[in-house]
């Protein structure tokens, strides 16, 4: 399913976490669509970044502040009036989460209580998309995948935080957002669980390919944790066109969209090591890596979601395997190394996603 581009026209859109990598890829394509679109974020979170290489803040308005700060939120949402919400702002580091768990739960699941408690009190808010993630479920050790029914739970504190946000949300909707009393509330409240997505632009610390990317182009050894680690790999696009398309169909069909979707790929489930050789061969260049043999934090070794809800309810599923997804996210980081302009590769390999 397709993206509606004259639903998208005009309408007034508050992005949390707008300068992250996920939220900067959603930035533009949501300036591509001819949005109002306001971003609220703490800060800058890597260098480089998307935010920057690609001036995503240029034709939007970009508000600095943080999800804890509930004033700010409120105060937020108060002066911009935004239609439509997706709450992106997190703590997104697994690893990080271990160093610093006060952090990663005040963000991740009060900064989601903030949000949603500012739209409680916003009366021109019609739609909210919380972005959680695939790690958010309770780990049953299985090779079936998670469907979005099963309990909420996560081993470690940035997975629990996540499982957290989650049970917040349906707190929220079952509250204070009732799908039996949307027409006294108007207001349409889901979630959405994606999984290990992957494009060009994404800097973050701790993660696979911004890890094998910097080694690439720094002439670097590389050194992997987890190599045997089987994830659903994705490119960044395709889920977001999922929380559009998700966020279409609870603008238009009140609330009866309102819960948890996942958004994964088909088939594509790698090991790490897998995805390092495939890397290696698309850049045409030996990469050098040796395994951490360092004693590291817990993460689970298979993670799989069912998305068979989003495509017979949505009709969305993934466009591309993870050849293309990989091959797309080497040519971006090349063009980035060719000092090309990133904001309009950005925006062309938008333009190549929606033509296919």
């Amino acid at each position: 399913m397709g993206i509606d581009t004259k639903f998208w026209k005009g309408k007034k859109v508050l992005v949390t976490g707008h300068t992250g990598f996920k939220g900067s890829w959603l930035s533009l394509w949501l300036q591509k669509l001819g949005t109002d679109l306001v971003g609220f974020s703490k800060d800058v979170p890597t260098s480089p970044s998307l935010y920057k290489l690609a001036d995503v803040g240029n034709v939007m308005t970009s508000v600095i502040g943080d999800v804890r700060n509930y004033k700010q939120v409120e105060d937020l949402l108060k002066k911009n009036e935004p239609e439509i919400v997706i709450h992106l702002a997190a703590q997104a580091i697994l690893r990080r989460s271990y160093q610093d768990p006060v952090e990663t739960y005040s963000t991740n699941v009060m900064g989601t209580v903030n949000v949603l408690e500012a739209v409680r009190k916003s009366s021109s808010v019609k739609v909210v998309l919380n972005v959680t993630s695939d790690k958010c479920y309770q780990v049953k050790n299985s090779s079936e995948g998670y469907r979005e029914d099963n309990p909420m739970g996560g081993f470690d504190p940035y997975s629990n935080s996540k499982g957290c946000a989650e049970l917040v949300t349906s707190a929220y909707r079952n509250s204070f957002f009732n799908q039996h009393d949307y027409d006294k509330h108007g207001i349409s409240l889901a979630s959405a669980r994606a999984g290990n997505v992957i494009g060009g632009g994404d800097w973050g610390s701790d993660r696979l390919v911004p890890d094998i990317m910097r080694g690439i182009l720094g002439g670097k050894e590389i050194t992997i944790r987890n190599p045997n680690s089987v994830r659903p790999w994705q490119y960044i696009l395709d889920p977001l066109r999922g929380y559009l398309v998700l966020i279409e169909k609870l603008w238009e069909n009140g609330s009866d969209f309102s819960e948890g979707w996942n958004f994964g790929p088909t088939n594509d489930l790698k090991p790490v090591s897998w995805i390092v050789e495939k890397l290696s061969k698309l850049w045409k260049e030996e990469i050098s890596w040796k395994v951490d043999k360092n004693e590291n934090p817990h993460e689970e070794q298979f993670l799989k979601l069912d998305c068979s809800k989003a495509k017979s309810k949505l009709g969305w599923s993934s466009k591309m395997n993870i050849e293309s997804s990989l091959e797309w996210t080497v040519g971006w980081y090349k063009k980035y190394k060719e000092g090309k302009n990133m904001k309009e590769v950005s925006e062309n390999q938008i333009n190549d996603y929606i033509a296919i």
